[in-house]
């Protein structure tokens, strides 16, 4: 097999948690350089990695193949262009850059360097996003009329390992964080709406970054309704989805993320299954027949988008997060932060 080189940029939560070890376990991809500026972190786990200080060290690096930005959202922009500079293909994480000219001008260098570039959308591949998918391309709920879909969480006070994320400033808000995961699994779903409206707040403190929002995506005859939050001690449901037929109503989150903080690899075929208790309840008539019951819930893998990753850059598969889509996040964002500023819903044209 095929072996790419990787070279990571931050060893922080992300790069700590959700890059290196989903990286660690896919055939074909090495972890083989880590930047990190003043500890050695990452070889406690992977001893074989080199530790470099210095950034343009690892893009210097001609056995490098693939370079993953794992660092503050607005150094994103930056990194990526000198890494597609460098001749390197490129994995960034969510939000991919802070404006979608930014994310239109690393399409257009990613082109002219011949060299793919993606967003870290791994909850694509969370198995509860997996599993809506399947019910929404077999059509169990009819003609689909209401989609929801929620992270409720519950953090009454700021973290200090999140503190670039949670005071203002620029890359910073939840609205960046995980509402470019709640907008992109809804494009997938659903495509480009025709309109946004949105309501987004600072609640815990009113001159630190936004903290909760709610999206409304208007399409023909869906209403799609994005929310999450800080403040919600009880929580809501993770998704909630109405159509003509039926419901299909699911608490709970996928356990990929908490496996990984608590330093689990992912390996086994478990991995990724969720207990019987959250799975999702649906209600449906299937031909002349009601069903009411718990639907068991797909095995989550983020390790599918790296396996992609290392397939598109051999050029054995399509890139499945493209950065078309990515930027069209983005968009949908700016056009968030125009309609609550403006208070009105605007059109995405």
């Amino acid at each position: 097999m095929q072996e790419i080189q990787v070279g990571l940029i931050g060893y922080g939560m992300a790069g700590r948690v959700f890059h290196a070890p989903v990286i660690a376990a896919v055939a074909g991809l090495r972890l083989t350089k880590v930047v990190e500026r003043r500890s050695e972190t990452a070889r406690t786990r992977y001893p074989w990695v080199e530790i470099v200080r210095d950034i343009d060290a690892l893009l210097a690096d001609a056995a490098i193949d693939l370079v993953v930005i794992a660092t503050p959202s607005a150094s994103h922009f930056d990194l990526a262009q000198r890494a597609l500079l460098a001749g390197k293909h490129v994995v960034v994480d969510k939000p991919f850059t802070l404006t979608a000219d930014e994310a239109q001008r690393l399409i257009d260098l990613g082109y002219r360097q011949h060299r793919l570039i993606s967003a870290f959308q791994n909850r694509r591949w969370d198995g509860d996003f997996q599993t809506v998918r399947e019910i929404v391309r077999q059509g169990y709920l009819g003609r689909l009329v209401e989609y929801e879909s929620h992270f409720d969480r519950f953090r009454n006070y700021f973290s200090p390992e999140r503190a670039w994320r949670e005071h203002a400033g620029p890359g910073s808000g939840i609205l960046l964080d995980l509402g470019t995961h709640l907008i992109d699994q809804a494009l997938v779903l659903f495509g480009l709406p025709q309109r946004v409206t949105a309501d987004i707040r600072s609640q815990r403190a009113a001159d630190q970054a936004d903290d909760q929002f709610e999206l409304i995506l208007h399409y023909d005859s869906l209403k799609v309704t994005l929310r999450a939050g800080l403040l919600l001690r009880e929580p809501g449901p993770r998704f909630a989805l109405h159509g003509t037929e039926g419901s299909f109503v699911k608490y709970g989150v996928d356990p990929q993320e908490d496996a990984l903080k608590r330093g689990l690899a992912p390996e086994g075929a478990d991995w990724g299954a969720e207990p019987e208790t959250q799975w999702g309840i649906l209600n449906t008539q299937i031909g002349s027949l009601h069903f009411r019951g718990k639907i068991e819930t797909l095995n989550g893998d983020y390790r599918r988008y790296y396996e992609n990753i290392y397939q598109a850059i051999l050029g054995q598969a399509e890139l499945l997060v493209t950065p078309e889509q990515a930027k069209n996040t983005i968009r949908l964002i700016e056009l968030a932060r125009q309609s609550h500023t403006e208070r009105r819903t605007v059109d995405v044209g």
